[in-house]
């Protein structure tokens, strides 16, 4: 009885493994992008074409986040929030 448990228990084990492994959402769909892009559609980073549409509207604090305290930045944030 107990070489069964032991046996249903990796049976089961096995199982859970095979199926965390797989692929199961799709990648998010990605912002147009001037330049190429990554095989996931993401634009691809090494590109300069890529690296002027991703500057910020307005000015950015010490660690790049955007600074809220400018108008541009605001309105940059709700469409962000809203699409």
């Amino acid at each position: 009885m107990k070489k069964i448990f032991v046996f249903l228990l990796t049976c089961c084990l096995f199982t859970l493994a095979g199926t965390a492994q797989t692929k199961k959402s799709e990648p998010a769909k990605a912002a147009k992008s001037a330049g190429p892009t990554k095989s996931d559609g993401t634009p691809d980073m090494r590109y300069k074409a890529n690296k002027e549409t991703a500057k910020p509207a307005g000015p950015t604090k010490k660690d790049g986040t955007l600074d809220m305290r400018y108008k541009e930045n605001k309105a940059t944030a709700t469409k962000k929030g809203k699409g």
